[in-house]
């Protein structure tokens, strides 16, 4: 057997030697395609990565400049640029991101660790300003300014319907890549800018229908607040109309003012105990005074019972307040308006001609029904032109968002879903219920002299917040001046002087309210006729120091409440209060505490 195995031997290598030329044996042969293969295959990955990489710098240097340029007329738009020229141009540029942030190499690229997530945060700004730019602003714009006899609301609505789906679906996005961690600053300072817009758009938008009458016809109490007599939210309900809302058209259905309102006993709307021992029984017998408690939602049901009870057994879907004040900033994007009376109103005139101009002209009680007319007038004017779409867009918003800032503008919808979505809101006209996005302090007014003598009045808050053993302290001030001559207010028309006092004094109740989880530590006045009712109360969860300034002409008194509470979280302090005629001064000021 070995020497079989032996004589094999040369017969093998026989059989290699006469392998034909350059062929290897087999097994050779397959180690070598296999390297080569392997090799290939590193370089050619290689240079994809490469290119990959170099294909990812030129697009991201694309979505930059497209979104430096986008945020450039997004300055310039806001600064008084030609609304039509700066969204197509502002629409072009956020596409061309959006197209760049959007390609497959891009999106494969987003699972990579640490630079995925910030490819993800860029992609999806640039997404969220191409869809709110294209789907909605533009086809948006274009409806308002289309020649058509349809209502220029209902124009928007199938550009709602539109972009809404796709803004709630980015809202939702942002909101979770903006928790990742591995964000770098430039990203996460882009996409800080990006979600309120994109959480507003997804909160606001999905109601629009329901709130212009797109889910059916839809009843509104609009309320007209008179500075001149400060009430609470703002001042007393001077007149109020009803608006019918079908499919964006807004129709006037019916006008009452306070003298449309003749049963004196307390409608049937619940409200707290200590609100009624604050404000008393007024707060329910007159529609005047249903503006005393600050927390709109009160004033609306109020209202409502009114309305229901003496004017019409309608269903009301939600309540809107506005006042002269919000008028004037509306006016500046309408232009003038001309009344029934063959007047025109413009933004320079509203407010001293609603609030004061009037009285001059029709000042005694038995007048009445001119002062009325002439509101009614200036409600359907502006409502006109409102629903013609006769205005500049831009401006539009503009103004109604500083009214809404102020406290000029407040609603209530007896929607629970879409309430839902207002009470967080400014607009909702209700105090926060805790302290941790801001710390609210209130100061609000109320006119006891049946008078219109608050166009004349000026007013003054200071918070000085600071902390000292454990305690957190909020030291609130509120000042009133009645900033005109005796002598002048002696030749004051009936309406403008007190019902009670004629021209030798007027009443004000103040009410100062603390911040959530504090007490009433000390109260003190400063004034001829200033002084404490009560400070032992609560109300809306806040504690309340009620105080009485009685004033002659051009006299001030201060009133000063410091409210107490244990050291912890507290949001930024802010200052809510009375909407007076002649804006209120605020000053906070603090040590600085160390925790916030």
């Amino acid at each position: 057997m070995a020497e079989s195995r032996r004589s094999a031997a040369p017969d093998d290598a026989t059989a290699i030697l006469d392998l034909p030329q350059g062929e290897a044996p087999v097994e050779r042969r397959r180690r070598r395609p296999v390297g080569r293969i392997v090799t290939v295959t590193i370089v050619v990955v290689v240079i994809l990565l490469l290119l990959a990489a170099v294909w990812l710098a030129f697009r991201a240097i694309t979505v930059k400049n497209e979104l430096e340029s986008a945020q450039g007329i997004v300055a310039e738009l806001q600064d008084g640029a030609d609304v039509r020229e700066s969204l197509d141009s502002l629409g072009r540029h956020a596409g061309a991101a959006a197209d760049a942030a959007g390609d497959p190499i891009w999106r494969l690229a987003e699972v990579i660790p640490f630079a995925g997530p910030n490819l993800q945060g860029v992609r999806l700004a640039a997404e969220s300003l191409d869809v709110v730019a294209n789907r909605l602003a533009v086809p948006a714009y274009d409806a308002l300014e289309a020649e058509s006899d349809e209502p220029v609301l209902g124009r928007i609505l199938p550009a709602v319907d539109d972009a809404t789906p796709e803004i709630v679906d980015l809202a939702e996005q942002v909101a979770d890549i903006r928790e990742s961690d591995a964000l770098i600053s430039q990203v996460r300072d882009g996409l800080d800018m990006v979600a309120p817009v994109m959480s507003g758009a997804a909160d606001a938008l999905p109601l629009l229908p329901e709130l212009l009458g797109g889910n059916g016809a839809r009843n509104y109490l609009l309320i007209s607040q008179n500075n001149a007599e400060s009430v609470g939210l703002g001042g007393s309900a001077a007149s109020q109309t009803l608006l019918h809302v079908e499919n964006g058209s807004i129709e006037i259905a019916g006008q009452a003012s306070s003298d449309s309102y003749r049963d004196r006993t307390p409608v049937d709307v619940e409200v707290p105990d200590n609100a009624l021992a604050l404000y008393s029984d007024y707060l329910l017998t007159y529609i005047n005074t249903s503006a005393s408690r600050p927390d709109f939602p009160t004033m609306a049901e109020i209202a409502i019972a009114h309305w229901n009870r003496e004017i019409g057994q309608d269903q009301i879907d939600g309540v809107i307040s506005i006042d002269p004040i919000a008028l004037g900033f509306m006016l500046e994007a309408t232009g003038p308006v001309q009344l029934e009376t063959g007047e025109d109103l413009t933004a320079d005139t509203a407010v001293d001609r609603l609030l004061n101009g009037i009285y001059l002209d029709y000042g005694q009680y038995w007048q009445a029904q001119y002062v009325d007319a002439f509101f009614a007038s200036a409600a359907v004017s502006i409502f006109d032109k409102l629903s013609t779409g006769d205005f500049d867009a831009m401006k539009m918003a503009g103004s109604i968002g500083e009214g809404i800032d102020g406290g000029h503008v407040m609603f209530w919808s007896a929607n629970d879903e879409v309430q839902s979505q207002v009470a967080p809101l400014r607009v909702s006209g209700i105090l926060p219920e805790d302290n941790d996005e801001s710390t609210a302090v209130g100061v609000y007014f109320r006119d006891e002299s049946m008078s219109k003598i608050d166009y004349y009045m000026k007013s003054a808050i200071s918070v000085d917040e600071s902390c000292a053993d454990g305690q957190r302290r909020f030291t609130t001030s509120a000042t009133l001046n009645l900033d005109i001559p005796q002598a002048e207010a002696n030749v004051l028309p009936q309406y403008i002087r007190s019902g009670h006092w004629g021209a030798e004094k007027f009443r004000t109740q103040v009410y100062l309210y603390g911040p959530h989880g504090t007490t009433v530590d000390s109260v003190s006045v400063d004034g001829r006729l200033v002084t404490e009712v009560q400070h032992d109360l609560d109300d809306l969860g806040r504690p309340v120091a009620w105080f009485t300034v009685e004033l002659a002409p051009t006299e001030s008194g201060t009133v000063t409440a410091t409210f107490v509470g244990e050291d912890g979280e507290y949001g930024p302090l802010e200052v809510r209060s009375t909407p007076m005629v002649n804006e209120t001064d605020v000053e906070t000021s603090g040590e600085g505490c160390s925790a916030r």
